[in-house]
């Protein structure tokens, strides 16, 4: 799974248009910020597959901070609310990118929603 969502995005390299079409692009870059009590990541901007659940992205982050896999991380999209694990990163991309990506916040308590 790291395998897919570990290619660095240079600054300024984001696409112009948050809207992905299903021929046009297979990844899309993803904000990933801290919240709270987390643990900040070394690297903050990643590419990931557009069929990608958020379930990989929770799994992605507890392995990536030493999280265990059995205590809880919650991911908000946009400061404001909590997707559903089984939620698409099209879903998610299309929906609510900005600056073309996807900003999801993750923390160790829930913070909002």
């Amino acid at each position: 799974m790291s395998e897919e969502i570990t290619d660095n995005i240079p600054e300024g390299s984001a696409p112009s248009s948050p809207s992905i079409g299903a021929e046009t692009k297979v990844k899309v870059p993803i904000l990933l910020r801290a919240t709270g009590d987390a643990p900040i990541l070394g690297k903050k901007k990643w590419l990931v597959h557009v069929d990608q659940n958020v379930a990989s992205i929770i799994s992605f982050l507890k392995k990536s901070i030493k999280m265990d896999p059995s205590d809880s991380l919650f991911i908000y999209v946009n400061q404001s609310f909590a997707p559903s694990p089984d939620t698409t990163i099209r879903a998610l991309f299309d929906s609510f990118a900005t600056n073309g990506s996807l900003v999801l916040n993750y923390c160790k308590t829930q913070a909002w929603g």
